[in-house]
């Protein structure tokens, strides 16, 4: 009772725990969604934003702002305009009501000209800031001649300016209000947005130039807050940049503020630099820039005014709330939290890809799964069944015009349906021939012997040749039952791969770098993208040097040390050039290589050989041996020869296991042509891990393995391949050693030897007597005997391959450096 009681009380406890956790956070995002909808679903960010830019100055005179906002709100957000407008007019009116008045006659005549103008226009967007620019320079002309009567030249070349700017605030706003308008966006920020968002920030904010509290300037504080937030998100460059920007703006609004674009430049830098200190790292930056600038300050007020602004800025910063900067750092290139979207974004685009590729490989396992099911529930009575039809059949033809019908069928059924079945089986099992003994009783029982005969025997053919396909039907649904089921295997395992997540070892580089450079070996580029055992894959750029093999002679032995395994260079690609480079990949060797040679010769000695031989490197460490001996010979016995080895190296690099590849390639040779061409093949699969090798052979000739002064014959009882359908491959198992050689020859190699009556003891006595063991030496030596003992004449293609087994061991022994700690 009371582990009942335990087992009650305690799942209700952390259910409150994390129900209060959830409420806290929910109550947090509600009242961000209330104030997003708010700002930016209402319009009301537009609002402010509008009254603001509408007292933005620049050179105290010229107001460029409020025309360029208003007509990108109206081409965007078309319902939000009149707010935009409200807000020009109202900031505008702050400065003076003539000011006020020119806004809204601006943002009049800009609605009507684009009204009248919107037939003609095709792009608006491209069309915009010329309108804009026009009807700007425009208003400014007419108001300069209404208050002087007059134009002059400084007049006309100030009008020139504000349309100028005007223009380009056009399409710096095209580029930026939109991120106030949407309240969802998923792209990240292009540098041109950044940089346009800044200086529209950088305006926004030219609109409290004079506000003051208790003396503290707050387009100040507002102007170091920025740079701070900026700092913060993405480092001293774009801190720099936001720096730069906003003093800029700021020194064009007002001369006075013109020596704050030196001190937010250098905040800018500060702060970024000290970014790894978080929150209070960047407040130091502004603080540090603050003191060394504020010294030079010359009558903009003292010190101490100016690190109390700064202070307001810090203390300002250090309340905005951290998930305001994390969503706005999304949407800047290089910052952590968009590499950490970024990365998310691509695992997500990964599992559904393997999601996919799953469901095929489960679609591939049902249709195997249901090729398979042949005859689930086994009819017991099929065979009497098959039997009433035939004999149905044949009295159809026989005995229904037959006069003995009513005393055969009616008074002596079960005689007359014993003798046809008796004879049936007779005919079936004896090529159409009865029994003397049934053929007498037979003529006693019926009248029509001879045409019974004739009539069983035609629907005896059709009968066989109905077997015939039913069995080939289920011959090939078990084979595509195994090809579907092979590809399920192959894209199952493809799935997992994909949802492999590649790991960042980017201490691991730190420390290979370090590491191989401490050694005086100078590399520019470290690139790890597997550290597992066995499968190491590293890329490293080192610069060019003539090629003198220092890739294979110094970093392969260094890195060797360093992760505790051999390690080999697997490809070198060199920028010949002067200061050039070269890209090396370094991967993990095998514990076993094989070296292999070859040695052929055509019938008659012809130019074409109906033989066919290949070595096929796989990519799980593997190696294939294999021989194909077309029948027959010359160019037709090659072109089979030659289209087995390719279709069995296509079907086994895709990763299908080897007995259904033979399979596969047995069908798709016997079903592609009615013709009788066959060929053998002999195939040896070698895993370079431990050197395992799985032999199969497919109508050929034995293989032999030498093994010092012991020769061990390899032999396997399976037809050529094309001659039937389905059939069992056998495989022979062999651990192989490292100095053994495999020897595998067609049949005009072993059974080459003239006046040899037992072949397998002339071939082990000849490797015996084999001094060598070099593979292409031992290759042409086997031949080179098999042609003397013929009296140099040859009278079948004729190919043999030797490989030999070794150890793997590096050219240059390894130089010992610091170990690698593999998980970071």
């Amino acid at each position: 009772m009371e582990k009942v009681e335990q087992s009650l009380i305690e799942p209700i406890r952390e259910v409150n725990l994390h129900s209060s956790k959830w409420n806290i956070d929910h109550l947090i995002n509600q009242f961000l969604l209330l104030l997003e909808t708010f700002f930016i679903k209402k319009g009301i960010l537009l609002l402010l934003v509008g009254f603001l830019l509408g007292r933005a100055l620049i050179l105290a005179k010229l107001t460029p702002f409020g025309l360029p906002f208003f007509a990108v709100v109206y081409l965007i957000k078309r319902d939000k305009a009149p707010l935009a407008l409200i807000g020009l007019i109202v900031g505008a009116a702050t400065i003076s009501l003539g000011n006020a008045a020119l806004t809204f006659t601006v943002a009049l005549g800009f609605l009507v000209a684009f009204k009248i103008g919107e037939k003609w226009i095709k792009n608006e967007m491209k069309a915009l800031p010329f309108f804009v620019g026009i009807i700007l320079g425009a208003g400014k002309l007419a108001e300069a001649f209404i208050s002087s009567k007059q134009l002059a030249v400084y007049d006309i070349m100030m009008v020139g300016v504000q349309a100028s700017l005007a223009f380009i605030l056009t399409l710096i706003f095209l580029q930026s209000i939109p991120l106030f308008t949407f309240h969802k966006r998923r792209q990240l920020l292009k540098t041109e947005e950044i940089v346009c968002l800044i200086i529209l920030l950088a305006s926004i904010m030219t609109g409290t130039i004079g506000w003051k509290i208790y003396d503290l300037s707050l387009e100040h504080i507002m102007s170091r807050y920025l740079v701070l937030v900026f700092s913060f998100i993405a480092g001293a460059t774009v801190g720099s940049t936001v720096g730069v920007v906003t003093g800029l703006i700021f020194s064009l609004a007002s001369v006075s503020s013109f020596y704050h674009m030196s001190l937010l430049a250098f905040s800018g830098v500060l702060g970024g630099l000290l970014k790894e200190g978080k929150k209070l790292g960047v407040s130091l930056g502004l603080f540090i820039a603050t003191l060394l600038i504020g010294m030079y300050g010359e009558g903009v007020g003292s010190l101490k005014l100016t690190l109390m602004e700064t202070a307001g800025a810090i203390l300002l910063f250090l309340f905005t709330p951290q998930n305001l900067t994390s969503r706005l750092a999304k949407y800047i290139p290089g910052t952590p939290e968009h590499t950490a979207e970024q990365q998310k974004y691509m695992r997500k685009m990964r599992d559904v890809t393997a999601q996919r590729v799953s469901q095929f490989s489960h679609v591939f396992q049902a249709l195997s799964h249901s090729f398979s099911q042949v005859d689930i529930f086994p009819d017991d009575h099929e065979e009497e069944r098959e039997m009433d039809y035939f004999m149905s059949h044949v009295t159809a033809k026989t005995c229904q015009t037959c006069f003995k019908k009513e005393q055969c069928w009616a008074k002596n059924f079960n005689t007359t349906y014993a003798y046809m079945e008796q004879i049936i089986h007779d005919m079936d099992r004896n090529d159409g021939n009865v029994s003397l003994k049934l053929s007498r009783d037979w003529e006693k029982h019926c009248s029509r012997t001879k045409k019974v005969y004739e009539t069983i025997g035609q629907e005896l053919t059709f009968y066989q040749a109905n077997q015939k396909l039913k069995k080939k039907v289920q011959e090939s649904r078990k084979l595509v039952a195994d090809q579907l089921q092979g590809v399920s295997e192959v894209m199952g395992n493809f799935a997992k791969e994909i949802q492999r997540e590649r790991e960042n070892y980017y201490k691991q580089e730190e420390q290979i770098i370090e590491a191989i450079q401490g050694f005086g070996v100078e590399i520019e580029q470290v690139e790890i993208f597997s550290l597992e055992p066995g499968n190491v894959d590293i890329e490293i750029t080192v610069p060019f040097s003539n090629g003198h093999g220092e890739c294979e002679k110094l970093i392969a032995p260094m890195l060797s040390d360093i992760l505790g395994e051999s390690i080999i260079v697997k490809k070198e690609d060199y920028e010949e050039y002067s200061n050039g480079v070269c890209h090396a990949v370094f991967r993990s060797s095998k514990p076993f290589t094989v070296e292999t040679g070859v040695a052929h010769a055509a019938k008659d000695g012809g130019l074409v050989s109906g033989d066919s031989h290949s070595t096929i490197e796989l990519g799980f460490g593997k190696f294939a041996v294999a021989i194909s001996d077309g029948m027959g010979n010359g160019e037709r016995a090659h072109y089979e020869s030659k289209e087995t080895l390719q279709l069995l190296q296509k079907i086994l690099q895709s990763g299908i296991e080897e007995k259904l590849a033979i399979k596969s390639v047995n069908s798709i040779l016997s079903l592609r042509t009615t013709d009788e061409i066959f060929s053998t093949l002999d195939l040896a699969m070698i895993d370079l891990k431990n050197a395992s090798a799985n032999f199969l052979k497919i109508g050929s000739t034995p293989s032999f393995i030498k093994r010092g002064k012991k020769i061990i014959k390899i032999q396997a009882s399976n037809l050529p391949i094309g001659i039937l359908q389905e059939f069992e491959v056998d495989v022979v198992s062999e651990q192989l050693k490292s100095g053994d050689l495999l020897i595998m020859m067609s049949d005009g190699v072993f059974e080459g030897p003239k006046h040899v009556e037992n072949y397998d003891l002339w071939m082990k006595r000849k490797l015996l007597e084999l001094e060598t063991d070099d593979p292409q030496e031992v290759a042409d030596l086997i031949l080179e005997e098999v042609i003397r003992s013929r009296s140099e004449m040859i009278d079948d293609d004729m190919t043999v391959m030797v490989a030999k087994i070794k150890h793997n061991t590096p050219k240059w022994a390894s130089i010992p450096i610091q170990k690698l700690k593999r998980q970071a």
